[in-house]
């Protein structure tokens, strides 16, 4: 067996021994090596006492090479990868994991959080390449049909501008986001609190496979790892470093999806929050962390998100505004000669300038001009009137599709099935 291969066997037992985003772990595999490491703590060597107890608990179920073996065979029939930090495609950006520190953390999920050992890759796009232009959109699995239509605009149009949608897989927001990616035929990223092999939540196996297919499944469990509570939120924190910001859809007051965005916050990642109605309790988590954290950003759609994390100066949101109308390109006088018509019949210059406080001149050069626009017409009788509206009406012009984005609502059946 070559060193590399001892390297590698030692990186997967010791994320089997104890569970990814121990400090005390990485630390030493900084200093040790991964094979000096899985040595120390077999032996019972380990400084940390907790460290120390979790490992003495977990031997007996098996030895950690071994199992570390199995691992590998039962990749390879799933056709899932390995990659740790010594393979090109390891993302670099991982390591700002180094900086994060939650305030008041007390749980473990909140103070293991140290950058991972390795990674299991179902999925043939290189890992560092598919996310080094990567957005995050997490949000709550019991999403509203508001959430859902959100999470797939976004996913769609992120998608559509050659961005990577990352997300965590569930019901709801997640899926609808990896949805709309799809639809796009962009590349979207799945990080699994479970093995690359084990569809959870079951609902999403078809998405599951959809990923694998033109996207990445990533997991730091091997495969046949269960999905246990904890480990969605020490999952999170890699959907948080592994992108350039994460944006919050929905969440209710207690959602584990405000702890990604709370993790991308203290590494300084953008952090974006799609507000939601007031009277809505899959919102209220996500209204409140625009209340309390101030680098919080409300966006609405992908223009704001893109605006967030895209390059400066360049990718700029364009100003909300309404359709613009010909009478916004009018002077103050010009606009009161206008308004100064009535809205039925017709008046003389003389009387209408008298009406709109402007001299004879400017009355009939103003006219002239509002002629030109078809905002008024000359009556035989040499009197102005309104001019009658387009064919359709302004009912017409408000019901009519406006502009914009690419969107999947034509295919929402497949975004959001």
């Amino acid at each position: 067996m070559s060193a590399r291969e001892e390297r590698l066997l030692a990186r997967i037992a010791l994320t089997w021994l104890t569970e990814p985003g121990t400090w005390a772990v990485y630390r030493l595999v900084q200093r040790l090596g991964p094979v000096a490491t899985l040595d120390l703590l077999c032996d019972g060597g380990a400084s940390d006492r907790r460290l120390r107890e979790a490992v003495a608990a977990r031997l007996p179920a098996g030895n950690p090479r071994a199992v570390a073996t199995d691992a590998l065979a039962r990749a390879e029939r799933v056709g899932a990868r390995i990659l740790t930090p010594e393979d090109d495609e390891w993302p670099a950006q991982l390591n700002d994991l180094h900086r994060l520190v939650l305030a008041g953390a007390t749980r473990r999920v909140d103070l293991e959080t140290a950058p991972p050992l390795c990674f299991w890759v179902r999925g043939g796009w290189p890992l560092g390449e598919a996310l080094d232009r990567s957005v995050a959109v997490v949000g709550a699995r019991a999403a509203t049909g508001y959430g859902i239509h959100v999470a797939t605009e976004i996913g769609y149009g992120l998608a559509d501008r050659d961005w990577s949608v990352v997300s965590g897989g569930a019901f709801g927001i997640d899926a609808a986001a990896h949805r709309g990616a799809l639809t796009a035929g962009g590349v979207t990223v799945a990080v699994l609190a479970c093995g690359v092999d084990r569809p959870y939540p079951m609902g999403n196996a078809a998405l599951f496979d959809r990923i694998a297919d033109t996207g990445l499944l990533v997991s730091e469990w091997m495969p046949g790892s269960d999905p246990l509570r904890p480990r969605f939120l020490i999952r999170n924190r890699v959907i948080a470093a592994a992108t350039r910001g994460t944006v919050l859809v929905e969440a209710a007051a207690r959602s584990g999806a405000t702890q990604t965005l709370h993790r991308a916050l203290a590494m300084g990642r953008r952090a974006m929050v799609v507000p939601g109605p007031v009277t809505s309790a899959m919102s209220v988590g996500a209204h409140e962390l625009l209340r309390e954290r101030q680098h919080a950003r409300l966006v609405t759609g992908v223009a704001h998100v893109l605006e967030e994390v895209g390059r400066i100066g360049e990718d700029l949101a364009p100003p909300a505004r309404g359709a613009e109308r010909p009478t916004d390109r009018l002077d103050d006088e010009a606009a009161l000669v206008l308004e100064s018509l009535p809205r039925r019949g017709a008046l003389s210059v003389d009387a209408l300038a008298a009406r709109a406080g402007v001299d004879l001149r400017t009355a009939l050069r103003k006219l002239s001009l509002l002629e030109e626009l078809s905002l008024v017409v000359r009556r035989d009788g040499g009197g102005y009137a309104l001019a009658p509206p387009p064919s359709g009406g302004s009912a017409a012009r408000a019901t009519a599709a406006p502009t914009g984005q690419p969107s999947p609502s034509g295919c929402s059946g497949s975004a959001a099935g």
